[in-house]
């Protein structure tokens, strides 16, 4: 349970009350020191305002009139000394009568104060308790739903909009998440029902021989590294989202080669003809994911490609900027259709079967994002697609990263 004085109403009724209140007390204060201001010793004498040396004339005889209930004759410097005292007396008390009437007013403005701020406070948080009570009740299940708030484009106008667009982007996003678990699972189960029935169709085959088992057990392994290129895909996905916790000093060219390396065998079998012109390109990023967004350029370069076609790949330093890009020969993609390549399983073509679930493009998308790295992608007028990536050059050493990579190929016994 809050406190009623943690509550913005309570607050914005007492601010609003201490600010009329404050404004009154200052208007007393100043109409009491101005009448506190004004001479207390001066009297007027038959339309002659006189002060403490009034009595100088007095002196002189000459009253040009008379006061009432006061002689001619007696009028002395005693009687205007009599009166002076008399009116700073009266002003004394007109003071102290003003003091306390103003404290009773003051005390009647604190209470008109309290109400009006109350008053006020309601009126204005009225519309935020509206949106709060909309707000509170969207849920997952109710994304669609918007404040829509009408009336002048003021501040909290401009705020119920801000929420609309949040939440317009959360369904988006929500929509999304949930579209990319459905394909995750699909891309999942799929390798694991064509295993089962290479098993079940393994174990009642009663003719079956060694060469029978051999086969299946070849593709069952290349299910089963389909499956892992695919949770690797996934857990680089998934790691490029959560940001950059660590950052090292790179080189795309290095990381090119390497990749290449790895690809050679299907680009061998699938008789391509690999050009490339490596030259320095230093970056400062996450080495494994950086790694894995080269390796996915040049997988999709090598697996969407035809028969007897040619990938070429560059690295480059070109406007401030660590620059890879691959082109690649295959089918026809529609420039209207290559944003869409950038899609978690929306890649051309793509199939579970073949070890394309289409998410090469989609996992070097993140990974740049991640890194802050431009990414630019067109179709080619006779087929296939070019792609590159810009990385940001950092400042560091461009070929300290040679290093870094160096047990990769010794591993993959590149030299």
């Amino acid at each position: 349970m809050h406190l009623p004085s943690r509550r913005a109403g309570v607050r914005l009724t007492l601010l609003y009350g201490a600010l009329l209140v404050a404004s009154g007390a200052v208007l007393l204060a100043l109409t009491y020191l101005l009448v506190a201001r004004f001479p207390a010793d001066r009297v007027l004498v038959d339309g002659v305002e006189a002060g403490g040396g009034a009595g100088a004339d007095a002196g002189t005889g000459r009253s040009g009139g008379g006061l009432p209930g006061v002689r001619p004759a007696a009028r002395s410097g005693d009687v205007f000394a009599q009166l002076q005292e008399q009116a700073v007396g009266q002003h004394t008390d007109q003071l102290r009568q003003l003091l306390v009437q103003s404290g009773v007013a003051l005390a009647v403005m604190l209470v008109v104060s309290a109400v009006l701020g109350g008053l006020v406070a309601r009126r204005v948080l009225r519309p935020l308790r509206a949106m709060t009570g909309t707000v509170r009740h969207i849920s997952a299940h109710t994304l669609h739903e918007r404040l829509a708030v009408q009336g002048p484009a003021d501040e909290l106008k401009e705020l119920a909009d801000t929420v609309d667009g949040l939440l317009g982007r959360l369904e988006a996003a929500i929509d999304s998440h949930r579209r990319f678990v459905a394909h995750a699972a699909h891309a999942l189960h799929t390798p694991l029902l064509l295993e089962r029935a290479l098993l079940r169709k393994t174990l009642i085959d009663c003719d079956a021989t060694a060469e029978t088992f051999r086969g299946s057990t070849e593709r069952l392994l290349e299910i089963s590294e389909r499956q892992a290129r695919l949770l690797e895909s996934l857990l680089a996905l998934a790691g490029s989202h959560r940001g950059l916790v660590h950052r090292e000093e790179l080189d795309l060219a290095r990381l090119a080669e390497w990749a290449l390396h790895v690809a050679r065998p299907e680009s061998e079998r699938r008789g391509l003809r690999v050009t490339a012109a490596t030259g320095p390109a230093p970056v400062l990023g996450d080495p494994a994911l950086v790694q894995r967004l080269v390796g996915c350029l040049v997988d999709n370069a090598v697996g969407h490609n035809r028969p007897g076609g040619r990938v070429d790949l560059t690295t480059a330093v070109r406007d401030g900027h660590a620059v890879i890009s691959l082109a690649n020969t295959g089918d026809r993609v529609a420039p209207d259709q290559v944003d869409r390549l950038f899609a978690p399983f929306r890649g051309p073509g793509r199939s579970i079967g073949d070890g394309h679930p289409g998410l090469g493009l989609a996992v070097v998308h993140a990974i740049a994002l991640a890194h802050e790295a431009g990414i630019s992608a067109r179709a080619r007028p006779d087929g296939g697609l070019s792609v590159e990536v810009a990385f940001p050059i950092r400042t560091g050493d461009p070929r300290k990263g040679a290093d870094d990579i160096g047990q990769l190929d010794k591993n993959a016994g590149f030299h």
